[in-house]
């Protein structure tokens, strides 16, 4: 990308409409954004580097709610085991949800995993090139599909991320909280009429670079900023306080108890949850509402004689609750063991873990587990 002739006009389509006045500043935009970004973007990210759609999609997907130091690694290890749509659709889930594992969002791997294997079946294959299509894979909004067909394939369509949505909203003053559907099509139709005709793959990355580097949530770089001039909320001293934030919901706290059972061997029980839902298809210890219940189990597989330790609360927060997670350490004794039910589970030795698609908390209570049984007695 670096070295292409940004600077020559460039012409936008305007499909949508937003305010007059705006329009006629869209390329004045796009030249500012693109010179920019040919000497302050980011040209070294791993994606980058012969960006196919397959490779653009895994990075989008990644990127969702992820930030690029984070995402890189892990964009690195699935390269390397899925180097391309056939291998990720002939995967196993266990195999996929394991490289994800740390991630978070486990329905973006899920969606990514079906989503490869409808390409082999429907598609021959191959990534679909047109937006339509693209929107029709699972996982895949229209942002997402415009932006995997914009810098792979260099077709012209608008994006609307968290980090463009901060721009424009910023540049254009747009008062209301981005949610909004008004206040997003308002949106919508501005990041059409900037988008250029020309040089699609680089002002895509170029918006995306400068929301995340310059104008970011809090503490915009405004000084260094190409777009300051044309910028409403800058010149209104709105800058911190656009986009408006999201109406505030207090978050409510659920509680579930997990149950570390563990064998005569040191091995420990995990069940693997049901394909759809919070933590789909990951592996994880069997939950009870509360103690009872998790104590009527022990009876039903005759462990009266279990050793049984509560650990302490630990909390985990998902977009929508939050989650306190009370762990007891089940030892049972052998008789127990062969009857407890592994048509949903298995034994696993928590030192030397299998590939396994595990969620956060779990792994930590694992190695909790793994630090305590590597203790000298």
């Amino acid at each position: 990308m670096r070295g292409m002739p940004f600077m020559a006009k460039t012409k936008t389509s305007r499909k949508a409409s937003p305010e007059p006045d705006k329009i006629n500043s869209q390329p004045a935009f796009a030249d500012a954004l693109l010179a920019w970004y040919s000497e302050h973007g980011r040209h070294d990210l791993p994606w980058q580097d012969a960006p196919t759609p397959y490779r653009v999609w895994v990075s989008e997907i990644m990127l969702q709610q992820t930030q690029v130091d984070t995402v890189s690694p892990y964009f690195e290890r699935w390269m390397q085991r899925f180097p391309d749509i056939a291998e990720l659709a002939d995967a196993g889930l266990d195999d996929v949800l394991h490289l994800w594992s740390g991630l978070g969002y486990y329905a973006r791997a899920r969606n990514l995993h079906r989503a490869a294997q409808l390409i082999r079946d429907e598609h021959e294959g191959r990534f679909p090139d047109d937006l339509e299509l693209v929107m029709g894979l699972p996982g895949i909004g229209r942002s997402t599909a415009g932006a995997i067909l914009a810098l792979s394939m260099g077709q012209r369509h608008a994006i609307l991320d968290g980090n463009v949505k901060r721009v424009l909203t910023r540049y254009h003053a747009v008062a209301g909280w981005p949610g909004r559907r008004e206040v997003e099509n308002r949106l919508w139709a501005l990041a059409d009429a900037c988008t250029p005709d020309r040089h699609v793959a680089a002002y895509t990355q170029a918006i995306m670079d400068l929301g995340a580097t310059l104008c970011t949530r809090r503490r915009p770089r405004c000084d260094e900023c190409p777009l300051r001039p044309g910028c409403r909320a800058c010149a209104l001293g709105q800058q911190e306080s656009l986009p408006e934030p999201r109406p505030r919901k207090s978050r409510p706290l659920k509680s579930t108890l997990m149950a570390i059972f563990v064998d005569d061997a040191e091995r420990v029980f995990l069940r693997q949850r049901p394909g759809a839902g919070i933590w789909g298809g990951l592996w994880g210890f069997p939950e009870f509402e509360n103690e009872a219940l998790l104590l009527e189990k022990v009876q039903d597989c005759g462990g009266s004689k279990a050793d049984i330790k509560i650990w302490p609360a630990i909390t985990h927060g998902f977009s929508h609750f939050q989650l306190k997670i009370t762990p007891v350490r089940v030892r049972l004794p052998a008789e127990a063991c062969r009857i407890m039910d592994e048509a949903d589970g298995r034994w696993i030795d928590p030192i030397a873990l299998p590939k396994l698609g595990l969620a956060a908390p779990v792994t930590r209570l694992l190695q909790k587990l793994a630090e305590r049984q590597a203790m000298p007695a």
